[in-house]
């Protein structure tokens, strides 16, 4: 079986469109997934997912690149936090935020807590979706090691989580300020009416022919003025082509 093949049948198993991902990076890391599960070849690890609910699983995850840790780039979220926060409050006190590709939480949370220096917990309520299942459930369980928090400011630490077993559990007033949901950026509808949309560090995994559907369907996705807050690596090139005008870097805003 060859990749154009392969990549036919993981459609039809998933959902997920291997032909929007770059092709080299791509079949490089299933390679090596398949090599390292010990199948010689695209054809046995085919039907091995097929019958193995614990290794398909394993072959999303790895797919969809989860690597995610709370407060990633902090000057991006000290921008956020003086400078576009402020900007959107001045628009609506009570805004509709969707972080999109948000993985095991980390940056969904992470945006809770810093709204929370505005607004009561209650009071805030953030969209997180992502097309892998397992790592939207450990998201919703929100346990996390060390390791990913190391950038969060330590006041957030303290006051939002509890440290046991050698791991840090996240607290029920900031879980519920979350939503999670599954969602395919490549197909599915996306949010309406968003204020804020947060997609950091997932795009450079994707083709420039995904790459320019995904930032149309995100210019349609935000009210007039919302904001899209892309990743350190992701800086759009030509943003008015789709509507956007940089506001800061890593930041623009939808034009009228």
């Amino acid at each position: 079986m060859d990749y154009e093949k392969f990549k036919a049948e993981v459609f039809s198993l998933s959902g997920i469109n291997l032909s929007y991902y770059k092709e080299k990076q791509m079949k490089r890391r299933i390679e090596s997934l398949i090599a390292k599960n010990g199948y010689d070849g695209y054809d046995s690890f085919l039907k091995a997912i097929k019958n193995n609910s614990r290794l398909f699983e394993e072959f999303i995850n790895y797919l969809t690149i989860n690597v995610s840790e709370f407060y990633r780039n902090p000057e991006q979220w000290e921008t956020l936090e003086k400078d576009i926060l402020p900007l959107l409050f001045q628009k609506n006190k009570k805004l509709k935020i969707w972080s999109s590709a948000c993985s095991t939480g980390d940056e969904p949370y992470t945006l809770a807590m810093v709204l929370s220096k505005y607004l009561p917990l209650p009071s805030i309520k953030i969209l997180a979706t992502d097309i892998d299942k397992s790592a939207l459930e450990k998201a919703k369980t929100g346990v996390y090691h060390p390791k990913s928090m190391e950038k969060l400011p330590k006041e957030f630490i303290d006051k939002y989580f509890i440290y046991r077993n050698q791991m840090y559990e996240i607290k029920q007033e900031i879980k519920s300020c979350v939503e999670f949901g599954r969602l395919n950026l490549l197909s599915d509808k996306y949010p309406d009416e968003c204020d804020l949309i947060v997609c950091r560090n997932v795009l450079i995994y994707f083709t420039e022919d995904a790459k320019d559907m995904i930032y149309h369907k995100f210019h349609g996705s935000l009210k007039e003025y919302g904001v899209l807050f892309v990743g350190s690596t992701e800086q759009i090139i030509s943003s008015v082509r789709y509507g956007f005008k940089p506001l800061r870097t890593f930041f623009y805003i939808k034009e009228a």
